[in-house]
């Protein structure tokens, strides 16, 4: 009942799942050490004030309990967290207590860029940039991706490999109906 819906229980009977991963774990690096910061200083403040002061000890070990309890949520959240990639939209849900999900149809893409900085590369992250037509949409920046050339690579032959095909037969088309149409006129002319 309070357990986050899978995300392919948002996709439609006729979509495709093409990618689905979490964000790399790397994002986490600062929560664990704020999480592991916050624990020292109490515990110096503690070792300041050893059993003197219980007032102060009983608010520091409940301090410590709270940061726990939140880098806890914080791993749990980033492990329900989804990116999923169908042939028709991008899609990110998350959340544990209160569930988003954010979409975008494929259709609207009109840019694509990856982008890895060293830590990126030592640990096999990246960040995703998803340009439309003007619009700044949800998912516009993707950051901690992980395999983000093979990821990358998929969602570009998804886009644009699509497109392209369309616009070959577009072309296509449109050389036949010029044939034609040249055709006739010739026909007339005689």
């Amino acid at each position: 009942m309070f357990a986050p819906r899978d995300p392919d229980e948002y996709l439609l009977e006729t979509e495709r799942r093409v990618i689905r991963v979490r964000r790399h774990w790397a994002c986490l690096v600062w929560d664990i050490f704020e999480a592991a910061g916050f624990l020292a200083g109490f515990m110096m403040i503690s070792y300041l004030f050893p059993g003197e002061n219980w007032l102060l000890q009983n608010i520091l070990w409940y301090a410590g309990l709270f940061v726990l309890l939140r880098f806890v949520y914080q791993v749990l959240d980033w492990y329900v967290e989804r990116i999923v990639v169908t042939d028709k939209r991008f899609m990110i849900t998350e959340g544990i207590l209160m569930t988003s999900v954010q979409m975008m149809p494929v259709t609207k893409v009109t840019d694509l860029t990856y982008s890895r900085s060293v830590p990126g590369r030592l640990f096999g992250y990246g960040t995703l940039i998803v340009e439309s037509a003007g619009q700044i949409q949800a998912l516009n920046r993707i950051e901690y991706l992980p395999n983000p050339e093979e990821v990358f690579d998929a969602i570009s032959s998804l886009v644009f490999g699509e497109k392209k095909a369309q616009q070959d037969r577009f072309s296509m088309l449109k050389a036949r109906r010029a044939a034609v149409g040249r055709g006739r006129t010739k026909v007339k002319t005689e």
